[in-house]
């Protein structure tokens, strides 16, 4: 049997006359480079110059070292007759170990004041080739990328070889090597040559100020976006990029404009463009809105705002279809960091390009873009990678299996339409997640709880207060002059949700001066909040994963839940089921667990 070859050239040399040193002692022929060689030379074993094979010696200042077929083939030939066959007329020995590391090129583009020349000359070709080469052709060659590996291999090779299962871990190893290298590279001329805001875009910061750099990029093509106004933020384009599917579903799935109000990854609010009637567009605090009622989209993101204009407040707009006036007019004039939508109006555009001085963050999304199947996120160091959540909600298939009453009606086209909003919605709300839906549009929103109930009573609590706001009391409060909307709102939130009368003389104050001289509202008893919330029915309930106990279903009652959908599997479906029939709930199957994280 023929003597093993090794091929050395590494840009760590920690350990490598250790691995000389047991390499020679199982008579294995060492061929190195440059330093490599060197390094091995001076502490007196025996090695030979890659040249030796090559019959070249390195050029063009040792850029072309291994990068010869008398390497190549040596690494690459297979045990099959044919390869034997090429290496034997071409007097080409076969290479068996390959050990080969590269320089960390994060380390060369750290430096303060890099230039691309210094970066290019870093970029190593002969050793990627060599590890790639190696690497590929595993079930014969054994490829060492890492110092650390080093004892293990001698152990091996002292018992006799490498076995099938150690080349394989080896290789892998090794792959990943390459592919940290070559992303940072590309990583470092995207910043250098990308066109910024095609494919790459540059970050004021990430979630925090002090979380520097931050990026946004695509590997492969532009970005699915492009900045009209503003800069965006790290935060920014997480709404953004959860808001916009969330509406796009909504329209593909229902027909109508959509909209969404997305704050901290969950939706504020959702909803569809059903019209509005007199009372909604005066607690939507549209009433004023010239055109609202010809534009869908208008409606859709009135409502959406509506809905819980506390947490809406500072939100990120998302919107289905192309930006018209009155739907820019509304958003001109509320407390916003930003819209997302596939297109606009020549004068919606600079309506909104004029807000926040011109800070507003405009985006306009492309609209026939789809996101690979596989999504990939690193979370401390460990890299995460799953299926795109892509399955489709739609009234006619996912609502389709009434569980209790078993012999009740068909549902309404409007139950599924809300049961609809309400289950897109949790789709793209961190999860547990909860939402109770009416008229086309989110009424309250449950998010990011640990526990179902509690998600189950903050959405029922925001929904009870939502409606509070169509109370004849509420519809006629008069305000102090200058009064401006974000105070309005909260007001209207202390008074519907009973936190009023203040517990001191300072906020009892604040409160009372946002009201007109004589006109402060008295707080709504107990008796007076049950018998309007009783007036609140045909409420849909949606919940991303199954409700454990009947608790959840005895808090969705109150707040005029007719209608629940969630999937099943939890030990305690039957008295669930049982508790819902009894409160005259019908409890639908929704067999598709929607956590979202």
């Amino acid at each position: 049997m023929s003597q093993k070859i090794a091929i050395l050239s590494v840009y760590d040399k920690t350990g490598l006359l250790d691995l000389a040193k047991g390499l020679i002692k199982n008579d294995v022929r060492l061929l190195a480079s440059g330093g490599t060689a060197k390094l091995i030379r001076e502490a007196g074993f025996a090695v030979e110059d890659v040249s030796a094979i090559t019959k070249a010696p390195e050029m063009l200042s040792g850029r072309v070292k291994t990068l010869h077929p008398a390497v190549h083939a040596g690494i690459l030939a297979r045990d099959l007759a044919s390869d034997e066959k090429d290496l034997a007329d071409q007097n080409i020995n076969k290479v068996d170990y390959v050990v080969c590391n590269l320089y960390p090129f994060k380390d060369t583009v750290a430096k303060i004041n890099v230039t691309i020349a210094e970066a290019v000359e870093e970029i190593d070709i002969g050793g990627v080739t060599l590890i790639r080469a190696a690497a590929k052709n595993h079930t014969r060659v054994t490829i060492l990328s890492d110092p650390a590996d080093y004892a293990t291999f001698l152990q091996e090779l002292d018992r006799g070889d490498v076995s099938e299962i150690s080349r394989q871990r080896h290789a892998l190893k090794a792959f990943e090597h390459t592919a940290d290298y070559d992303a940072a590279i590309s990583d470092f001329f995207r910043k250098q040559y990308a066109s910024n805001g095609v494919q790459q875009l540059s970050l004021r910061y990430g979630a925090n100020p002090h979380q520097k750099p931050a990026s946004a990029f695509v590997r492969d093509g532009a970005l699915p976006f492009k900045v009209l106004g503003g800069s965006p933020g790290y935060i920014n384009l997480l709404d953004c990029l959860n808001a916009w599917p969330l509406v796009k579903e909504l329209k593909q799935s229902l027909g109508l404009p959509a909209a969404a109000s997305f704050k901290h990854v969950s939706p504020a609010g959702a909803a569809i463009g059903v019209p509005l009637n007199e009372n909604e567009r005066k607690v939507y605090m549209v009433d004023d809105i010239s055109g609202i009622a010809e534009s869908a989209l208008a409606q859709a993101y009135a409502r959406a705002r509506g809905a819980d204009r506390m947490s809406s407040f500072g939100d990120i707009v998302a919107l289905s279809d192309k930006v018209d006036v009155p739907t820019a007019k509304i958003i001109s004039r509320e407390v916003s960091d930003g819209v997302i939508a596939p297109d606009y109006e020549p004068e919606a555009l600079e309506i909104l390009k004029k807000k926040k001085g011109g800070k507003y963050l405009v985006l306009a999304i492309d609209e026939s873009y789809e996101p690979a199947p596989q999504e990939t996120r690193t979370v401390y160091g460990v890299t995460l990678t799953q299926g795109r959540n892509d399955v489709k909600i739609t009234p006619d298939a996912t609502f389709t299996s009434i569980i209790r009453p078993k012999d009740g009606p068909k549902l309404s086209s409007s139950a599924l339409r809300d049961l609809t909003v309400a289950t897109i919605a949790v789709k793209y709300t961190q999860s547990n997640s909860v939402c109770y839906a009416l008229n086309g549009q989110i009424i309250g929103l449950g998010a990011g709880q640990q526990s179902r109930i509690h998600c189950t009573r903050l959405a029922g609590d925001k929904a009870d207060n939502w409606w509070m706001r169509f109370h004849e009391r509420t519809l006629a409060l008069q305000w102090a002059k200058g009064v401006k909307r974000p105070e309005k709102s909260n007001a209207i939130d202390m008074l519907c949700s009973g936190q009023v009368p203040p517990q001191s003389e300072f906020e009892t104050r604040d409160y009372e001066r946002n009201f007109a001289e004589g006109q402060v509202p008295k707080p709504f008893t107990a008796e007076e909040r049950r018998a309007w919330l009783d007036k609140l029915t045909e409420v849909a309930v949606s919940s991303d994963a199954f409700f454990p106990f009947v608790d959840n279903v005895y808090r969705a009652a109150r707040s005029g839940v007719k209608y629940i959908a969630s999937p099943t599997g939890s030990q305690n479906d039957g008295a669930v089921f049982d508790t819902a029939e009894n409160l005259g709930i019908t409890f639908i199957e929704q067999s598709t667990r929607l956590f979202h994280h």
